[in-house]
């Protein structure tokens, strides 16, 4: 969308847990939308296998508590909208904060060109994926990655996984949603291996530099973030009464 022009920011936190990933994505939603850092792209894995529930979602109609909390399965509820989905450290998650003056206008248009080069990175890795509007990366007709967003003073936070290789039967008997492992697929299935989290790394950040005409170098959580991000993960996101609060 442009000459190579702007510096974004990479972040990468590795292994977290559900509620810091959540915070820290938050956190540098707040950040950019003040002006205090650039346009952000946020990798993280999950340090335990999660359950992310849609911000409105009714907690004991989309997830089996009892065995959520026999499988050691952690629970975090989102702010941004869409169904439960199931994480675990075989998928790839990314958090991208960029100015709405970045994107068309309209969430399904913005969903577009974010999915269009999240797209094309997996397909540069040997599977023929496809954006399938809204918010959804099929390959061969199943899910292999979903996103959802959240907006505020002008900046999108668009968050969404890439599955590369996931627990099935876990996810299955964890969610309340029929056999969701039906409509998903991973990069194992399609590929026979799953490509390694760095390639992956490599692909996103190359496709979404060429789509947005941006230099995306690593960098860190400022001070400030750092802070806020804790604050959010005590207040909301690893606070038992907002996770259940539906």
């Amino acid at each position: 969308m442009g000459t190579m022009s702007t510096e974004w920011r990479l972040v990468d936190s590795g292994h977290v847990r559900a509620a810091d990933s959540a915070a820290i994505d938050e956190a540098i939603l707040e950040s950019r939308a003040s002006g205090a850092v650039p346009d952000t792209l946020h990798f993280y894995v999950r340090a335990s296998p999660t359950v992310s529930l849609g911000h409105f979602q009714r907690l004991s109609e989309s997830v089996d508590l009892d065995r959520c909390r026999d499988a050691g399965v952690d629970l975090v509820r989102r702010k941004s909208g869409g169904s439960s989905i199931f994480t675990d450290s075989g998928q790839l998650i990314y958090g991208l904060v960029i100015s709405d003056s970045q994107l068309p206008r309209g969430s399904e248009a913005s969903f577009a060109v974010i999915c269009s080069a999240i797209a094309r990175a997996i397909s540069s890795l040997g599977a023929d994926a496809r954006h399938r509007p809204v918010n959804d990366i099929e390959v061969d007709g199943k899910k292999v990655s979903g996103s959802a967003q959240l907006r505020r003073r002008g900046v999108v936070l668009q968050h969404g996984s890439v599955i590369l290789d996931t627990d099935l039967g876990l996810m299955d008997s964890v969610l309340r949603e029929g056999s969701p492992s039906e409509r998903v697929t991973s990069l194992r299935s399609v590929l026979g291996r799953p490509p390694s989290m760095k390639v992956l790394k490599s692909a996103l950040k190359r496709e979404l530099s060429i789509e947005f005409g941006a230099d995306i170098v690593p960098g860190r959580l400022t001070p400030n973030e750092e802070v806020r991000a804790a604050q959010l993960a005590e207040e909301f996101y690893a606070n038992p009464s907002w996770t259940s609060r539906f």
